[in-house]
């Protein structure tokens, strides 16, 4: 008898592939490096983790070091997101990707999800070089990109009459989908959840949260996250633009 049937249930989380296959790379790039040599891991930092000196022409005469080419010099801009200090950094990481790349995966595509990620933290890594410019200490992780899903995250839920968190769980299992106009920069929502969390960066920073008094790495590179939320919150609608052009309109199930 029908009532005697169990209702269907809906699983919590149902993450589109290019998001849980983003988040396996990050995971396998990190185990592989922590099961390397020692000798090859610090190359390996070395060679793809954002170390602000290496760009610095007065540094380099300063230490008798020879510039390095073009693309050793550029690669480090895609290297360092997947790099990270331990598994605590890794999952931290992860756990913030999960929910906002899945909604910003659903809504972009696979394609342009992964471009959004990477140019958002190309962004992170120019804006934490310009601030830290000569720096020894260097960036690793994938915090700045992660931070440029969420600011687009922010302007694809603003719009709905009450965000919460059962419609916001409701967007990442994909019960839902916000097909409409993306929230105006300057909206009021974006405004204050921009607010919000630029200040909770700043105050991490401030605090002295942004990394050792002497060279390592920067677990909360402060400018990086910043630097990739606003290129997130302004690159949003042309990737959306792209996404929606590079495949057909889904129709939105909430309507």
């Amino acid at each position: 008898m029908a009532f005697l049937q169990e209702p269907e249930r809906q699983p919590f989380l149902r993450v589109p592939a290019v998001t849980a296959g983003l988040i396996f790379v990050l995971i396998i790039a990190h185990v592989a490096r922590t099961m390397a040599p020692v000798a090859l891991s610090d190359e390996i930092i070395s060679n793809y983790a954002l170390f602000p000196a290496r760009y610095s022409h007065a540094f380099l005469v300063a230490h008798n070091a020879a510039p390095q080419s073009l693309w050793d010099r550029a690669i480090p801009f895609i290297g360092y997101v997947f790099l990270h200090a331990n598994y605590t950094h890794l999952f931290v990481n992860c756990v913030w990707l999960l929910p906002f790349g899945a909604i910003v995966a659903r809504r972009f595509g696979a394609a342009t999800f992964l471009l959004f990620f990477f140019v958002c933290g190309v962004f992170a890594a120019a804006t934490h070089l310009l601030a830290n410019w000569g720096s020894t200490n260097f960036v690793i992780g994938a915090s700045g990109a992660i931070a440029g899903v969420m600011g687009a995250c922010f302007r694809i839920i603003a719009p709905i009459n009450a965000p919460d968190l059962q419609s916001f769980a409701q967007a990442v299992s994909g019960q839902v989908r916000f097909q409409g106009p993306l929230a105006p920069i300057f909206s009021v929502r974006i405004l204050i959840w921009s607010a919000v969390w630029l200040v909770i960066n700043l105050v991490a920073g401030t605090a002295g949260l942004g990394g050792p008094p002497t060279a390592g790495p920067q677990l909360i590179a402060w400018q990086a996250h910043m630097g990739g939320y606003l290129a997130g919150l302004i690159l949003a609608g042309p990737f959306d633009a792209l996404g929606r052009a590079l495949r057909p309109a889904i129709p939105n199930p909430s309507a």
